[in-house]
């Protein structure tokens, strides 16, 4: 049985502002098993990014639980957040904003490990750069380079170099090749994936693009306005979808092939505002299978098969009817 290695538990994130607390995340749940990676995904404003800093503690939880191998790190005095920093990491998904342009790749690969005084003399530093340079695949003679000189491919090297610097075991990749080329974003997710067999890393993939997320993922989460709508394994996502927002992001996905004809679910009406959410479900407003009780009864994520989640009313009623038949049929076979 796979370790849990990191386990939101009502996880809150309001920010106050004028008009009252923005839910940027709002009472959600999930589990990354050690070794595995959980994919995030949901369009623009849904909460991805600060779940990520969250988990972090980049952002102070308003509410809830982040328990990293058993221990509540909302809990940590600033000694323990030390350690715990070691052990998690981050990828922005800027990788030219998230590089000081006064440094040279090879300062700012090292800088972790002269912050946390993890060597002892030049050359040791040196030569745990050049390793590390080595490993995600940038060439030593770029050691005295400046991130305005290379490349986003490069630069995201680099920041993912940086972050392998304290040897973590759980790292957030914050939508890490959205801002690359496509041929760019290929080759930086081939060499996310051969560090985690390697290293046996942890990953907390957050993305907008369902295909990336298939590619990445063990299991995904579906994210909207805040709220967790719907989680299971990536291949029962991709093969049985229940939540309506589920089917349409499944929906935007290009099919290479001209001959394939999908059916492309096209999402009218307007966002609620994250300020004053609707009391109901927040998806209610865009929803094509919506019923009168949406409008004011929040659904549970409610989990109708093993490993499988969703919150929505419509999917739990079929979920609850198929399952009422197949008990009948179970019984009738008696």
């Amino acid at each position: 049985m796979s370790k849990v290695l990191l386990e939101a538990k009502n996880l809150k994130k309001y920010f106050m502002t004028k008009r009252g607390p923005l839910h940027a995340v709002d009472n959600i749940n999930f589990k990354i098993n050690k070794g595995e990676t959980l994919g995030l995904v949901g369009e623009s404003g849904c909460g991805k990014s600060t779940t990520g800093r969250v988990v972090l503690r980049l952002l102070e939880a308003t509410g809830g639980e982040v328990v990293f191998n058993g221990e509540n790190i909302l809990d940590y005095s600033k000694q323990q957040m030390r350690s715990f920093r070691e052990n998690a990491q981050i990828v922005f998904q800027d990788p030219f904003a998230s590089l000081n342009p006064r440094m040279s790749v090879s300062e700012i690969i090292g800088e972790p490990l002269v912050i946390n005084k993890k060597v002892t003399d030049k050359h040791d530093l040196h030569k745990q750069v050049k390793k590390l340079m080595d490993t995600v695949g940038l060439a030593e003679r770029l050691e005295n380079v400046y991130p305005h000189e290379l490349d986003g491919g490069r630069r995201q090297r680099i920041g993912i170099a940086r972050s392998l610097a304290l040897n973590p075991e759980f790292i957030v990749q914050d939508e890490p090749v959205s801002a690359l080329d496509v041929s760019i974003q290929a080759q930086i997710l081939n060499l996310m994936e051969e560090l985690q067999r390697e290293m046996g890393l942890t990953y907390l993939f957050i993305s907008h693009d369902m295909g990336v997320i298939k590619h990445m993922s063990n299991n995904i989460a579906v994210m909207y306005l805040g709220k967790i709508v719907e989680m299971s394994d990536y291949q029962s996502m991709f093969e049985s979808p229940q939540h309506p927002y589920t089917r349409a992001l499944l929906s935007a996905i290009p099919v290479p092939d001209v001959d394939i004809k999908r059916e492309r679910i096209i999402l009218e009406g307007d966002v609620p505002s994250p300020i004053n959410p609707p009391p109901g479900c927040r998806f209610y407003g865009r929803c094509f299978e919506r019923m009168d009780m949406c409008k004011d009864v929040d659904p549970e994520l409610v989990e109708f098969a093993p490993g499988r989640f969703v919150a929505c009313h419509n999917c739990n009623k079929n979920t609850a009817a198929t399952a009422t038949v197949a008990a009948a049929a179970d019984d009738a076979e008696v």
